[in-house]
């Protein structure tokens, strides 16, 4: 037998033997307390095996068996009192049979066993913390610094403290509170308030700091972080203030402090309500669902009860992972997995035909600047030329509403796939103009985490020791998670009349070089000492910065201020419907005018000749 399994078996043995003992003692001060005496003792011996029997049983019923002594909670008092009821319980239907002791004697043994048994299962957490109380400083490992004298801050303490199987010493609280600077909660002062961070991470000589404040926003989270990063320490936090809510506040929940906690804004909110207005038991198509964008409007619409759900994507990896995953967290969804490209006219048309859809949400594109740039026809032939095809699709079988995912980069671009998208955005509006379906695109900047995007390189190169390599030193980008660019890609599809552009909002704009030198911090390196930033130069089509309009077109706010409508440029539609074919013919001729073309259909492309 395991040592492990011979260690449960004597806890279990352990506890039983005492709450068996509690149960003895319970009714000999029964006696004593009745009777002044043990004579009638003898009498309740019956009354004693049952009720032992009643204990054995229901300890294991409730599992009470199972619990770790030293992490005895409320859950285990409840425990114990089921399994007292059903003592009292028992032992009533012997006195009701037998009468041989009197109703008082089982009243008062019940109760004096609910006492004994709380205490046999408290007694090894008391001692516990008793022990972290007189050495509580002493404990070996990482030293620890705790940003947070409150609720969540304690709690993980107190789990520090009982914990044999964390490697970690808690050696001081940080606040920023003056009352509390100087006090000490379980062994452990309150050392000083944010601003004295490093000072105080240098004099504890700690290892890691654990930001324990649910309730601060997002401003505090990347101050206090930002703070946290000029010290050589591991950074931790907890996620939020739902971790409060449910009480769920645990070392387990921490979580290494992201990119995304320094970008200083309030996530996204979104009027869910509106989303289900149109959402619900309706069929929607998602173009290059298995990608970023595509697979979480997948997750996001799967909530909001469509009649039916049709992933499309040509990748059928990625269109399989996102299948299988709604499929396990929504059984009841009706999900269709289809593996299609927007390029093939026959199979667009078969899948509007067949299935007719009353959502489209396109998100299939290739979208990465340098490898269209080397690969400048298929930009045209994905993107602007499977985009036709689709739309001419959902104006020819009714669709109601239909959704470009577009992007910044389509303003005064300066790459073939930002123009490329431009062209999908003069599409969209163009059909806006003659058809019954409601046409729109909702532009918005890079998306954190998405595929090819910078952080998962950054996070890859740091793996491999670096280095991290940044274009320009001074480039900027505009930053949003992939859930709250889909939310406002949702409720843009609400505010959907036709022919909108519709701009999100997504704060200000922030230095890459600064992105990468925060994610090497919060890796635990030092930037320029152990791992390389090294700027490579401005590749081919790359901005210093994005645009999120263009000078024609004046923004309309809406009833979410993170969402605005772009005015419509005026164009010459015929133009544009000639153009597309002539792009076809020199796409797929693989000519190398093609570019020429596309600048004809957006004036403001600065073509790279290099």
């Amino acid at each position: 037998m395991k040592k492990k399994t011979i260690s449960n078996v004597l806890k279990i043995v352990f506890l039983l033997v005492c709450l068996l003992a509690s149960l003895v003692i319970s009714t000999v001060m029964a006696d004593l307390l009745l009777y002044n005496s043990l004579d009638q003792y003898q009498d309740a011996l019956i009354s004693l095996a049952v009720g032992a029997l009643i204990v054995i049983l229901f300890t294991y019923i409730t599992r009470l068996h199972a619990v770790s002594l030293s992490h005895a909670s409320v859950n285990e008092i409840i425990r114990v009192s089921l399994i007292t009821v059903a003592l009292f319980i028992s032992l009533t239907i012997v006195f009701l049979v037998q009468q041989a002791t009197s109703f008082a004697w089982l009243v008062i043994t019940c109760g004096i066993f609910f006492i004994f048994a709380c205490a046999v299962i408290s007694v090894c957490r008391i001692l516990k913390l008793a022990k972290c109380l007189i050495h509580g400083n002493h404990k070996a490992g990482k030293r620890v610094l705790i940003v947070g004298a409150g609720l969540a801050g304690t709690t993980i303490l107190r789990e520090i403290q009982i914990s044999d199987k964390l490697d970690i010493n808690a050696v001081g609280f940080i606040d920023d509170d003056s009352h509390k600077i100087g006090t000490t909660i379980l062994g452990v002062k309150v050392l000083g308030n944010c601003e004295q961070i490093p000072k105080i991470a240098e004099q504890t000589k700690a290892d890691m700091i654990i930001i324990a404040i649910p309730t601060a926003n997002a401003q505090r989270v990347k101050e206090i972080s930002q703070i946290c990063l000029t010290t050589s320490c591991e950074v931790k936090t907890l996620p939020g203030l739902y971790q409060l809510i449910d009480g769920n506040i645990s070392v387990s929940r921490l979580r290494d402090v992201d990119v995304q906690d320094l970008l200083g804004r309030e996530p996204v909110k979104v009027n869910l309500d509106e989303v289900m207005g149109y959402i619900e038991n309706q069929v929607v198509l998602v173009t290059g669902g298995g990608g970023s964008i595509g697979s979480e409007l997948c997750r996001q619409i799967a909530t909001h009860n469509p009649k039916q759900l049709i992933i499309l994507d040509i990748y059928e990896n990625n269109a399989y992972e996102i299948e299988q995953e709604l499929k396990r967290r929504l059984p009841n969804l009706n999900l269709l997995t289809l593996i299609a490209s927007i390029r093939d006219s026959g199979k667009m048309e078969d899948v509007f035909k067949t299935y007719q859809p009353d959502i489209v949400f396109h998100a299939a594109a290739h979208k990465h600047v340098p490898l269209m740039e080397t690969s400048p026809n298929e930009a045209v032939k994905n993107n602007v030329l499977g985009t036709y095809k689709v739309v001419k699709c959902a104006d020819k079988y009714g669709v109601k509403k239909f959704v470009q995912i577009s992007t910044d980069k389509a303003v005064n671009p300066t790459n073939i796939m930002g123009a490329t998208k431009r062209v999908c955005e003069m599409i969209i509006q163009a059909f806006s103009r003659k058809s019954k379906t409601q046409f729109v695109a909702v532009r918005f900047g890079n998306v954190l985490g998405s595929n090819g995007s910078v952080i998962p390189l950054f996070k890859k190169q740091i793996a491999e020791g670096g280095p991290v390599t940044v274009t320009h030193k001074d480039i900027i980008r505009y930053f949003m998670t992939i859930p709250e660019a889909v939310s406002l890609v949702l409720q843009a599809g609400a505010y959907a009349n036709g022919g909108e552009i519709f701009v999100l909002d997504m704060g200000e704009q922030v230095r890459i070089y600064d992105l990468a030198v925060n994610l090497i911090k919060l890796s635990g390196y030092e930037p320029g000492k152990d791992i390389e930033i090294k700027v490579t130069g401005l590749r081919p089509g790359e901005k210093l910065y994005e645009e999120r309009l263009m000078a024609e077109e004046g923004l309309e706010k809406t009833a979410n201020d993170r969402i605005s409508i772009g005015k419509p440029i005026e164009m010459d539609d015929e133009k544009l419907f000639a153009t597309l074919e002539k792009l076809y013919d020199e796409a797929y001729g693989e000519s190398e005018q093609m570019k020429d073309l596309v600048k004809e259909l957006v004036p403001t492309y600065k073509i790279d000749r290099r």
